[in-house]
Protein backbone atom coordinates (compact mmCIF):
# COMPACT_ATOMS: atom_id res chain seq x y z
CA UNK A 1 0.00 0.00 0.00
CA UNK A 2 1.48 3.44 -0.84
CA UNK A 3 -1.39 5.68 -0.18
CA UNK A 4 -2.76 7.54 2.91
CA UNK A 5 -0.27 7.24 5.46
CA UNK A 6 -2.14 6.75 9.65
CA UNK A 7 -1.37 6.08 12.74
CA UNK A 8 -2.96 3.26 14.47
CA UNK A 9 -2.86 2.20 18.25
CA UNK A 10 -4.52 -0.98 19.33
CA UNK A 11 -5.87 -1.50 22.97
CA UNK A 12 -3.85 -3.51 24.61
CA UNK A 13 -6.19 -6.36 25.25
CA UNK A 14 -5.93 -7.19 21.85
CA UNK A 15 -2.16 -6.97 21.13
CA UNK A 16 -2.10 -10.88 21.02
CA UNK A 17 -3.74 -10.02 17.11
CA UNK A 18 -0.81 -7.47 16.52
CA UNK A 19 2.74 -7.73 15.30
CA UNK A 20 4.58 -6.01 18.32
CA UNK A 21 6.12 -3.04 15.82
CA UNK A 22 1.76 -2.06 15.04
CA UNK A 23 1.21 -2.16 19.04
CA UNK A 24 1.60 1.38 19.97
CA UNK A 25 0.95 3.38 16.90
CA UNK A 26 4.55 5.36 16.68
CA UNK A 27 5.55 3.82 13.12
CA UNK A 28 2.55 4.83 10.48
CA UNK A 29 0.67 2.40 8.72
CA UNK A 30 0.27 2.97 4.61
CA UNK A 31 -2.88 2.45 3.18
CA UNK A 32 -4.31 2.00 -0.32
CA UNK A 33 -7.02 5.11 -0.05
CA UNK A 34 -9.73 3.19 -0.95
CA UNK A 35 -9.85 0.16 1.78
CA UNK A 36 -12.48 0.52 4.28
CA UNK A 37 -10.76 0.89 8.38
CA UNK A 38 -12.20 -1.99 8.83
CA UNK A 39 -10.45 -3.77 6.14
CA UNK A 40 -7.43 -2.13 7.86
CA UNK A 41 -7.53 -3.14 11.03
CA UNK A 42 -7.83 -6.83 9.60
CA UNK A 43 -4.85 -6.71 8.20
CA UNK A 44 -3.44 -6.08 11.23
CA UNK A 45 -4.47 -9.20 12.66
CA UNK A 46 -7.71 -7.74 14.62
CA UNK A 47 -10.52 -9.40 14.17
CA UNK A 48 -13.85 -7.05 14.03
CA UNK A 49 -15.55 -9.13 16.17
CA UNK A 50 -12.94 -7.86 18.95
CA UNK A 51 -13.56 -4.66 18.51
CA UNK A 52 -15.65 -2.02 20.59
CA UNK A 53 -14.99 1.33 18.70
CA UNK A 54 -12.65 2.86 16.40
CA UNK A 55 -11.97 5.98 17.49
CA UNK A 56 -10.63 8.48 14.72
CA UNK A 57 -8.51 11.66 15.91
CA UNK A 58 -11.45 11.73 19.23
CA UNK A 59 -14.58 10.91 16.83
CA UNK A 60 -15.74 7.31 17.02
CA UNK A 61 -16.17 5.85 13.27
CA UNK A 62 -17.71 2.97 11.50
CA UNK A 63 -15.99 0.40 10.15
CA UNK A 64 -16.57 1.87 6.76
CA UNK A 65 -14.75 4.66 7.51
CA UNK A 66 -12.13 5.79 4.43
CA UNK A 67 -9.00 6.30 6.21
CA UNK A 68 -7.37 10.16 5.45
CA UNK A 69 -3.89 10.77 5.52
CA UNK A 70 -1.95 11.88 9.13
CA UNK A 71 -5.20 10.34 10.99
CA UNK A 72 -4.65 8.81 14.85
CA UNK A 73 -7.16 5.76 14.81
CA UNK A 74 -7.46 4.57 18.18
CA UNK A 75 -8.52 0.75 18.17
CA UNK A 76 -10.70 0.11 21.71
CA UNK A 77 -11.28 -3.50 22.80
CA UNK A 78 -15.45 -4.85 23.07
CA UNK A 79 -16.99 -2.91 26.25
CA UNK A 80 -18.07 -5.77 28.31
CA UNK A 81 -20.45 -7.01 28.89
CA UNK A 82 -21.24 -6.75 25.32
CA UNK A 83 -24.97 -6.74 24.22
CA UNK A 84 -25.89 -8.27 21.42
CA UNK A 85 -29.31 -6.74 19.77
CA UNK A 86 -31.95 -8.34 17.96
CA UNK A 87 -32.32 -11.34 19.24
CA UNK A 88 -32.25 -14.05 22.04
CA UNK A 89 -28.51 -14.35 23.42
CA UNK A 90 -27.46 -17.59 21.94
CA UNK A 91 -24.25 -19.14 20.88
CA UNK A 92 -23.05 -21.56 18.33
CA UNK A 93 -19.71 -23.22 18.89
CA UNK A 94 -17.02 -24.79 16.29
CA UNK A 95 -15.71 -28.53 16.30
CA UNK A 96 -12.68 -27.33 19.06
CA UNK A 97 -14.97 -26.08 21.93
CA UNK A 98 -17.10 -29.51 22.78
CA UNK A 99 -15.97 -29.07 26.38
CA UNK A 100 -17.24 -25.02 26.52
CA UNK A 101 -20.33 -26.35 24.79
CA UNK A 102 -21.18 -28.66 27.34
CA UNK A 103 -20.84 -26.46 30.79
CA UNK A 104 -22.87 -23.57 28.88
CA UNK A 105 -25.54 -26.09 28.29
CA UNK A 106 -25.01 -27.25 32.05
CA UNK A 107 -25.59 -23.71 32.83
CA UNK A 108 -28.33 -23.58 30.97
CA UNK A 109 -27.69 -21.33 27.77
CA UNK A 110 -28.84 -22.04 24.60
CA UNK A 111 -25.70 -23.64 23.19
CA UNK A 112 -25.88 -25.41 19.45
CA UNK A 113 -22.39 -27.27 19.04
CA UNK A 114 -20.96 -28.76 15.49
CA UNK A 115 -19.17 -32.13 16.66
CA UNK A 116 -17.53 -32.61 13.16
CA UNK A 117 -15.84 -29.75 11.22
CA UNK A 118 -18.75 -28.82 8.59
CA UNK A 119 -16.37 -25.93 6.97
CA UNK A 120 -16.05 -21.95 8.14
CA UNK A 121 -19.02 -21.27 5.60
CA UNK A 122 -21.26 -23.86 7.13
CA UNK A 123 -20.73 -22.62 10.09
CA UNK A 124 -21.03 -18.87 9.41
CA UNK A 125 -24.68 -19.54 7.33
CA UNK A 126 -26.11 -21.09 10.87
CA UNK A 127 -24.73 -18.28 12.44
CA UNK A 128 -27.15 -15.93 10.32
CA UNK A 129 -29.76 -18.66 9.90
CA UNK A 130 -30.10 -18.85 13.39
CA UNK A 131 -28.53 -15.25 15.11
CA UNK A 132 -26.59 -17.20 16.85
CA UNK A 133 -23.05 -15.61 18.38
CA UNK A 134 -20.10 -17.65 16.66
CA UNK A 135 -17.49 -18.75 19.45
CA UNK A 136 -14.47 -20.02 17.88
CA UNK A 137 -10.36 -19.21 18.35
CA UNK A 138 -10.54 -19.54 14.41
CA UNK A 139 -9.55 -16.01 13.02
CA UNK A 140 -10.31 -16.73 9.55
CA UNK A 141 -13.99 -18.05 10.53
CA UNK A 142 -14.29 -15.00 12.41
CA UNK A 143 -14.02 -12.65 9.47
CA UNK A 144 -16.71 -13.84 7.70
CA UNK A 145 -19.18 -11.04 6.80
CA UNK A 146 -22.66 -13.46 7.10
CA UNK A 147 -21.39 -14.12 10.53
CA UNK A 148 -24.58 -12.67 12.75
CA UNK A 149 -22.12 -12.30 15.19
CA UNK A 150 -19.04 -13.44 16.96
CA UNK A 151 -16.40 -13.94 19.38
CA UNK A 152 -12.61 -15.01 19.87
CA UNK A 153 -11.78 -17.73 22.52
CA UNK A 154 -8.72 -16.08 24.08
CA UNK A 155 -7.99 -19.74 25.93
CA UNK A 156 -7.71 -23.15 25.51
CA UNK A 157 -8.32 -23.85 29.09
CA UNK A 158 -11.97 -24.62 29.72
CA UNK A 159 -12.25 -23.22 32.61
CA UNK A 160 -10.83 -19.67 31.39
CA UNK A 161 -13.04 -20.01 28.14
CA UNK A 162 -16.23 -20.34 30.33
CA UNK A 163 -15.47 -17.46 32.81
CA UNK A 164 -14.34 -15.56 29.90
CA UNK A 165 -17.71 -16.09 28.06
CA UNK A 166 -19.98 -15.49 31.37
CA UNK A 167 -17.68 -11.86 32.01
CA UNK A 168 -17.85 -10.95 27.83
CA UNK A 169 -21.71 -11.67 27.59
CA UNK A 170 -23.19 -12.04 31.22
CA UNK A 171 -25.80 -14.58 29.72
CA UNK A 172 -28.37 -15.42 31.97
CA UNK A 173 -27.54 -18.93 33.74
CA UNK A 174 -30.67 -21.63 34.52
CA UNK A 175 -28.38 -24.49 35.59
CA UNK A 176 -29.46 -28.14 35.02
CA UNK A 177 -32.32 -26.95 32.53
CA UNK A 178 -30.47 -28.36 29.34
CA UNK A 179 -29.22 -31.77 28.26
CA UNK A 180 -25.53 -31.35 27.86
CA UNK A 181 -25.39 -33.94 24.60
CA UNK A 182 -28.14 -32.08 22.12
CA UNK A 183 -29.07 -28.80 23.98
CA UNK A 184 -32.83 -29.92 24.35
CA UNK A 185 -34.70 -28.78 27.70
CA UNK A 186 -35.14 -31.14 30.00
CA UNK A 187 -38.29 -32.33 32.24
CA UNK A 188 -38.43 -34.58 35.65
CA UNK A 189 -38.88 -38.16 34.68
CA UNK A 190 -39.94 -41.10 36.80
CA UNK A 191 -37.61 -43.90 36.85
CA UNK A 192 -40.54 -46.08 34.86
CA UNK A 193 -39.93 -43.59 32.15
CA UNK A 194 -36.72 -43.84 31.48
CA UNK A 195 -36.01 -47.31 32.58
CA UNK A 196 -35.00 -48.47 29.38
CA UNK A 197 -32.21 -46.31 29.48
CA UNK A 198 -30.95 -47.75 32.98
CA UNK A 199 -28.32 -50.15 34.15
CA UNK A 200 -29.24 -52.67 36.80
CA UNK A 201 -27.08 -50.46 39.54
CA UNK A 202 -28.40 -47.25 38.76
CA UNK A 203 -32.05 -48.41 39.00
CA UNK A 204 -31.44 -49.91 42.22
CA UNK A 205 -29.46 -46.86 43.90
CA UNK A 206 -31.43 -43.61 42.19
CA UNK A 207 -34.92 -42.17 42.14
CA UNK A 208 -34.61 -38.87 40.81
CA UNK A 209 -34.01 -38.72 37.09
CA UNK A 210 -34.85 -35.68 34.18
CA UNK A 211 -34.97 -36.77 30.36
CA UNK A 212 -34.68 -34.48 27.66
CA UNK A 213 -37.29 -33.82 25.56
CA UNK A 214 -35.30 -33.76 22.51
CA UNK A 215 -33.10 -36.88 22.35
CA UNK A 216 -34.24 -38.93 25.28
CA UNK A 217 -31.19 -38.96 27.27
CA UNK A 218 -31.74 -39.85 31.21
CA UNK A 219 -29.43 -37.52 33.90
CA UNK A 220 -29.60 -38.30 37.45
CA UNK A 221 -27.07 -37.46 39.93
CA UNK A 222 -24.59 -39.73 39.49
CA UNK A 223 -20.50 -40.41 40.38
CA UNK A 224 -20.15 -37.21 38.51
CA UNK A 225 -22.72 -35.00 39.92
CA UNK A 226 -20.37 -33.38 42.10
CA UNK A 227 -17.82 -31.87 39.88
CA UNK A 228 -20.89 -30.62 37.64
CA UNK A 229 -21.69 -28.99 40.77
CA UNK A 230 -18.49 -27.31 41.25
CA UNK A 231 -19.14 -25.87 38.18
CA UNK A 232 -21.91 -24.40 38.68
CA UNK A 233 -21.30 -22.78 41.62
CA UNK A 234 -18.46 -21.29 40.52
CA UNK A 235 -20.51 -19.70 37.50
CA UNK A 236 -23.12 -18.79 39.79
CA UNK A 237 -20.39 -16.99 42.34
CA UNK A 238 -18.88 -14.52 39.11
CA UNK A 239 -22.61 -13.33 38.53
CA UNK A 240 -22.74 -9.80 40.50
Amino acid sequence: MNGPEIHVEVAPALHLFVPPVRRAGAAGLSTDGVSTLGHVIESLGVPLTEVGALVVDGREVPPSHIPASGERVEVRAVQRPQRVPGAPLRFLLDVHLGTLARRLRLLGVDTAYESTDIGDPALASRSAAEKRVMLSRDRGLLRRRELWAGAYIYSTRPDDQLQDVLDRFAPDLRPWTRCTACNGLLKQATKEEVADRLKGGTQRTYDVFAQCTECGRAYWKGAHHDQLEAIVERALAQRP
